[in-house]
């Protein structure tokens, strides 16, 4: 069964063929943990596909909020010219909606024997003007009213030891456990263990359906810093379901919070 939106997802072999099409621009939005002690930025500097420049998501970003790589304004997202599934749905949110996705990112590009360079690719500007497509991103006040009237529902893209409030966040500081009423589908449920590329369409409706979620109603996800919470978005949106907005202060803002409704257990 092929995806019902098959634009959201290119492959190596479809890229690699297009790498040098003037209409391309290939956009490397590497993002880890603090815990995981890398530098997304220095190692892009040191190897990344032929053209790319890099998306710093802590850059361009809010920079006067307190959460970490918030949606920035509009205005800020169109004037640099520097997680993919956050990259892809932060260039929607913006109201670009030619973007896609590379299945399996760099590891399997590399892991194909295809060419990596170290360097720098210089901007080409464009003018973009860039406008806040508000049904894709919802506020702290937002996913309250949610969960109260339950227009939407809240998936928590957060492994299933940390939505039941069994496992520590990465995060100093916040409390454990999940918002009442929200679902569960751990982001990394959705791709192939092996080649780190989405499952196939069958294989993502039937684990949203696993997890309660009903398809046909629309979806605010959550996860610990909505990163990974886009990678729940991205599935929804290849399975034909109503596209999902981001709660873009997910866990980080709502566990480090005292007036926030909490529960744990399944």
């Amino acid at each position: 069964m092929s995806y019902a939106r098959p634009d959201a997802l290119v492959s190596t072999e479809w890229l690699a063929d297009h790498l040098d099409a003037p209409d391309i621009r290939i956009v490397d939005g590497s993002f880890y943990l603090p815990a995981q002690k890398r530098d997304p930025k220095a190692e892009f500097a040191n190897q990344h596909i032929p053209g790319a420049v890099f998306f710093d998501i802590d850059e361009i970003a809010d920079t006067s909020s307190p959460l970490p790589h918030m949606l920035p304004p509009p205005e800020k997202f169109s004037t640099p010219m520097t997680g993919a599934s956050r990259v892809w749905w932060m260039f929607r949110a913006m109201g670009h909606k030619d973007v896609a996705v590379l299945d399996g990112g760099l590891p399997k590009w590399m892991a194909e024997g295809r060419p990596v360079t170290d360097d720098p690719t210089p901007p080409r500007e464009r003018h973009f003007t860039a406008r806040l497509d508000n049904t894709l991103v919802r506020s702290l006040d937002d996913v309250k009213s949610l969960l109260d009237g339950k227009r939407e529902q809240v998936v928590d893209a957060r492994a299933a030891n940390r939505f039941r409030g069994e496992a520590p966040e990465p995060r100093a500081g916040l409390r454990a456990g999940h918002m009442p009423g929200a679902f569960n589908l751990p982001y990394n449920d959705l791709l192939d263990a092996k080649s780190g590329t989405m499952l196939p369409a069958a294989e993502l409706k039937a684990r949203i359906k696993a997890a309660g979620i009903d398809p046909a109603r629309k979806v605010t996800a959550s996860c610990g810093s909505g990163v990974t919470a886009c990678v729940v978005g991205l599935a929804l949106y290849l399975t034909g379901a109503p596209e999902a907005a981001i709660y873009d202060g997910s866990w980080t803002e709502w566990g480090g919070r005292a007036d926030t409704p909490i529960v744990t257990g399944a």
